[in-house]
């Protein structure tokens, strides 16, 4: 059964484990990008704990200031105490060069500032966003979350990403069916070093089209100076209506190249890129 299919008796059965998951933390700092699956821990953690709950949001040159504003929203609304920190991964080389180890760099960075600040915050525990999905995904974030004894709620309740979303629709939360929004980073591909420019047109590249009425999308930079669009199939045709639009925004933002991914959206298509020794020396971690 889909999520989308499950009873309100079937989704309280699995909320009411989460809470208790939850609860039994004490007290936790949730990971929070304001995304479906960080809300639904959020949601479960301030009904759990309280004021012993709060929702922490990383800024940095990789996040882009629409996901920014959406985390306030969300927070703001589920009542969840929320603060805001700096994160510095922008300043790591390892980062910047852009391995397929990537999000170990980003993730410990912000497990470590997280970790600075538990007595601050009045907290013990750190819990991420992560679902049972993940797993069988190329998740280097993960191992930097096993390093820093950090806990996933969904997966100890055994949620799925289905189960994530159809919690998230039952407790009125309206991420609910938002697309997966990973860091800017995330578009720019192995080996293209990651700077704050580059991060800068990606993100005004992606808010452009989604300015079109694009909802899902990516802004992918192949290589330095070419920026490859993915969107989901059906879409294509509209994108090619807009053709002149689009390229002469892109160019004015600092693409010298515009090109469309005929393939369309995927999540994770750099991944394809990954060559078997780096994820062989990198699963050596886990």
């Amino acid at each position: 059964m889909s999520g989308s299919e499950q009873s309100d008796a079937q989704l309280e059965q699995k909320a009411s484990r989460l809470v208790a998951i939850l609860r039994g933390y004490g007290s936790v700092a949730v990971a929070f990008s304001g995304g479906v699956d960080s809300a639904v821990v959020a949601r479960a953690a301030h009904e759990a704990l309280g004021d012993r709950a709060v929702a922490v949001t990383a800024v940095s040159p990789s996040v882009a200031q629409a996901e920014l504003d959406d985390a306030r929203r969300v927070a703001q609304l589920i009542g969840i105490r929320h603060v805001l920190i700096q994160t510095a991964e922008i300043e790591k080389a390892e980062y910047r060069q852009n391995a397929p180890d990537r999000c170990y760099h980003c993730k410990t960075e912000l497990y470590t500032k997280l970790e600075s600040i538990l007595d601050q915050l009045g907290v013990q525990v750190i819990a991420n966003g992560a679902n049972v999905d993940d797993q069988g995904d190329w998740r280097p974030g993960m191992v930097a979350a096993r390093e820093h004894r950090v806990r996933s709620p969904l997966i100890e309740a055994g949620l799925r990403k289905a189960d994530v979303r159809a919690l998230a629709r039952y407790w009125g939360l309206p991420v609910w069916d938002k697309p997966a929004a990973p860091c800017l980073a995330s578009r720019i591909a192995y080996g293209v070093e990651v700077t704050p420019d580059r991060l800068r047109m990606i993100e005004a590249a992606e808010a452009f089209l989604r300015g079109l009425g694009f909802r899902e999308l990516r802004v992918r930079l192949p290589e330095p100076g070419t920026a490859r669009i993915e969107l989901p199939v059906p879409e294509l045709a509209r994108l090619l209506s807009v053709r002149d639009q689009v390229v002469r925004e892109l160019k004015a933002i600092g693409f010298k190249f515009v090109t469309v991914d005929l393939e369309g959206l995927r999540s994770g298509s750099l991944n394809a890129l990954i060559e078997p020794e780096a994820l062989l020396r990198l699963g050596n971690r886990q």
